[in-house]
């Protein structure tokens, strides 16, 4: 799927106050289809109205339930369907640099995924047409696949000049040889599909590499049924699901002969890919395991997966890597996104990988070219779905074609690399392309810029518009042939010459219709008889991120009461610093800088410390470049959640885009406005807040409580720990005069969730022992030290392999000794100098041993094995006697 671009009302003449005019004749649409002035207006086929106005049939319903809503109303589906989308979680990575980055680099921002609210419509008669021709296709494309790295009939016949082949990258000559159980070579199928000005549909692209999209188009369907439930009601679009079920079967059936039952995982390249949301989504419907290249291992000539100290074998490999990254072995040695060994494993057919390495040379536009001849010779067929048409410069007669248009063409090298637009080109640019041409004629293939026909479309400017729109269908291999998703992804294209590269603005839902209306209610899916038990992962890097989700989402909540405690305080006291208890101000500032390891201003001058708070909270809550803030917390948890999507229950997104959306696009600089500022600080705290204790909730009531889950409270448990005893130490280990005591130990209580408890216990009087009894010492409040040491000796004895006596069990151990051995009145000792030795050192010490009970956890249970192992078994060592 081509990147939406991220702000469409930059559109050349696009305005919010342009005057409208009418989409088209028809009366009762003339107030709310429109298009732009400026916008050069679409033309081809119209998906909506006739060559005389009228509304085609497939789309009456939808005419009528948006002449029904009104602008009012369909401004609200609009922010309806964006709530929605964004409750899901559906996000699009923007990239900022190459995928295969250093590791601990930011390579990658969410962006938001616009879904356009009105459907996409095909007729029942249309779709009929459009899936035989689809299906052929994909049966062509597999045989195509089967005879380049096989016999290769179609280059000595002449059918495919050879050049073709070799010279694309997306021909592996590793994978000759290799084969994928089965009828079929190329497991699934994406087809970039549009209509031309006569209204015949025609494909523009084939995506055979690892195809993009399926996850999204499901997950779009999803999000409009809900927006739209009376409408959907009203059209009964043919189910998209079925198709997700036919694809779990084809793995399992993909498995090789000897998997009794088949172990399937979805291979990512990681949540820096463009589409991690799609293969995690995708992976999630299918119930399989998501996993990343960490995850997995060639050991004794199979392939394995990690998990918790053990191995799994995997039968089948969903491949989202594209081939030359899929084995730094042997393919491309820079890659950090495969498997050492696995094309050997292929080799042995001791697993399987799909799309197979290899399938990527179909995506050729050389190939393209030659379809129709290579239809003919390897099944005797004619292409029932027309590619766009194409020019090899290789044939004389079609380079000067393609030289002589080369103004009107999209122009492909053969060798890999972006096409070039033809009208984009200036006159010079043009002299030097037909040099290049001429200079090495069989690198270059010329194709008629593709067509598209025109829909309605909620634009993400505001108002309906007639867009320029297509479709990506996707077919899966099955014994008898292929099964097509009914429906796919719609897109709405990008203005200009953008659209020729198949750039997109947003995705759109397609509804196939039927003459016998079924509902999405009244289908039942198919019983998998011959399912396969899905396998749990946990892997050490899958581990690693559910133990930071648990720290991050604990640190935002910490960091969230006290910047709110924080700031109430500053204003309660900025004005009136005279007052005793004033000194609570720098106090609580002092915790934040040490908290979070940063200067909160002054350089221990107290004045200088307040009068710079207003910027220092702006910062610790929305900077999140600034170590510890709570936009930082936020940024660095959705990034660990997204990693393990398919670990995380649904409702996980519904609050963490919230707080994202209430978070993370706050200006650098706080505005003018002190009333601005505040209102933004209090929304942004409370927000947080909110979300991090319903995440809290639905970790403990959806998680199941696995290892996983097990791992993700470790890093609770640990992280309450380290804010609890830092903040203690910042506030309390010095005294002060007897107002600003109090003060500062109540704050410190709220921000521990415990002062209600502290003075039912301590009415009227404020005390160190008091305060320790509670958040240090009770094991009945889940809030303090206590507690957390109980959480993880419990644990750490339920993790797979605990022998009762590990690194981290006795680490934990020895910091409940050093506490029982403390009794709370010992803390009260103050020195000559003001100072609760006693108490600071309890603190100091405890927070050291925490942080080392995070590394050696880290260093047991969540790092990668660190000694070279075999790739293959011993039997195959060459022995030298």
């Amino acid at each position: 799927m081509a990147r939406p671009a991220t702000d469409p009302a930059s559109r050349p003449g696009v305005s919010d106050t342009d005057p409208l005019l009418p989409y088209g004749s028809m009366r009762a649409q003339q107030t709310l289809f429109d298009v732009r002035p400026g916008v050069a207006p679409v033309t081809g086929y119209d998906e909506f109205v006739d060559a005389a106005g009228r509304v085609r049939p497939a789309w009456q319903e939808l005419a009528d339930c948006v002449r029904d809503r009104g602008r009012d109303g369909m401004d609200q589906l609009r922010a309806a369907v964006r709530d929605l989308v964004d409750n899901d979680g559906i996000t699009y990575i923007q990239l900022e640099q190459p995928v295969d980055a250093p590791d601990g680099e930011d390579s990658a921002i969410p962006g938001p995924w616009h879904l356009d609210a009105l459907p996409l419509l095909i007729d029942a008669a249309d779709w009929d047409r459009l899936e035989a021709g689809l299906v052929q296709r994909s049966r062509l494309l597999d045989a195509v696949l089967t005879d380049l790295y096989g016999e290769r009939r179609a280059v000595t016949s002449g059918a495919l000049p050879p050049q073709l082949l070799f010279a694309h990258p997306g021909y592996v000559r590793a994978a000759r040889g290799i084969e994928v159980p089965g009828h079929h070579q190329l497991f699934l199928h994406g087809c970039d599909v549009s209509r031309n000005s006569a209204g015949e549909f025609c494909v523009n692209a084939d995506w055979t590499q690892a195809p993009s999209g399926a996850g999204y188009a499901l997950a779009d369907r999803r999000v409009i049924a809900h927006a739209v439930p009376d409408l959907y009601e009203q059209v009964g679009p043919r189910p998209a699901s079925p198709w997700a079920q036919a694809l779990r079967l084809a793995l399992i059936d993909a498995a090789p002969e000897s998997a009794e039952e088949p172990v399937v995982v979805v291979l990512s390249p990681g949540i820096h890919s463009e589409t991690a949301f799609d293969q995690a989504y995708l992976a999630g419907v299918l119930g399989l395991p998501l996993v990343e290249s960490a995850d997995l291992v060639v050991r004794d000539g199979k392939l394995w997966m990690r998990s918790m100290g053990t191995l799994k074998r995997v039968d089948v490999v969903l491949r989202r890597v594209d081939a030359l990254y899929a084995d730094p072995l042997d393919l491309r040695a820079d890659s950090r996104l495969g498997v050492v060994g696995l094309v050997e494993v292929l080799r042995r057919g001791s697993v399987t990988v799909v799309n197979t390495l290899g399938s990527g040379v179909l995506e050729s536009p050389g190939v393209l070219r030659f379809l129709p001849e290579l239809a003919d010779e390897l099944l005797g067929e004619t292409p029932l779905l027309e590619s766009v048409p194409s020019y090899w410069a290789g044939i004389d007669v079609e380079r000067s074609h393609l030289l002589a248009n080369l103004s009107s063409l999209l122009i492909r090298p053969v060798t890999g690399g972006d096409p070039i637009v033809g009208p984009e080109l200036s006159a010079a640019r043009r002299e030097e392309l037909a040099a290049r041409i001429a200079a090495a004629p069989w690198q270059w293939v010329g194709q008629e810029l593709p067509q598209f026909s025109s829909a309605p479309s909620d634009s993400l400017a505001g108002g309906l518009v007639s867009s320029s729109v297509g479709m990506r269908l996707f077919t899966v291999a099955q014994r008898s042939g292929y099964a097509p998703m009914i429906g796919g992804l719609g897109y709405v294209l990008a203005p200009g010459a953008a659209a020729y590269r198949l750039k997109t603005v947003a995705a759109k839902d397609l509804w196939v219709r039927t003459p016998a209306r079924v509902t999405a209610e009244s289908v039942s899916l198919p019983t998998l008889a011959t399912s396969s038990p899905t396998v749990e992962i946990s892997s050490p890097r899958v581990l690693s991120d559910l133990f930071w989700i648990g720290r991050y989402a604990e640190r935002a909540e910490h960091m969230a009461r006290l910047l709110t405690v924080t700031r109430e305080r500053y204003h309660e006291f900025r004005y009136r610093r005279t007052l005793d208890g004033s000194d609570c101000v720098p106090v609580l500032l002092t915790a934040l800088g040490a908290i979070t390891g940063t200067d909160t201003g002054g350089g221990g001058d107290h004045a200088e410390m307040v009068a710079t708070a207003s910027t220092t909270l702006w910062s610790l809550t929305v900077d999140r470049h600034r170590p510890g803030s709570l936009a930082q917390s936020v940024e660095r948890l959705g990034l660990a959640a997204r990693s393990v999507r398919d670990q995380m229950s649904n409702d996980t997104w519904m609050v963490l885009s919230a707080v994202e959306r209430a978070l993370l696009h706050a200006a650098e600089t706080p505005p003018d406005s002190k009333a601005e500022v505040e209102a933004f600080l209090s929304s942004a705290s409370t927000l947080t807040l909110g979300g991090m204790l319903a995440l809290s909730g639905v970790v403990a009531e959806s998680m199941v409580h696995d290892v996983g889950w097990t791992m993700l409270d470790i890093g609770k448990r640990i992280e309450r720990g380290l804010a609890l005893t830092a903040l203690l130490r910042a506030t309390l280990s010095r005294v002060r005069q007897p107002v600003a005591e109090q003060t500062i130990t109540e704050s410190a209580l709220v921000v521990c969730e415990s002062l209600v408890s502290y003075r039912r216990r301590n009415p009227g009087r404020v005390s160190v022992a008091g305060v320790a009894e509670l958040v240090l010492f009770d094991v009945e409040n889940p809030r303090s030290l206590a507690y957390q040491l109980d959480r993880l000796r419990a644990h750490l004895r339920s993790l797979p392999g605990s022998s009762g006596s590990s690194r981290p069990e006795r680490t934990v151990d020895e910091i409940a000794t050093r506490l029982r051995r403390i009794e709370p009145d010992e803390l009260e000792g103050v020195t000559a100098d003001g100072r609760r030795e006693e108490f600071d050192g309890l603190l100091a010490g405890i927070h050291r041993d925490l942080r080392e009970l995070s590394r050696v956890i880290t260093a047991t249970h969540l790092s990668l094995p660190g000694d070279m192992q075999p790739l293959w078994g011993p039997d195959e060592r060459r022995v030298v006697r």
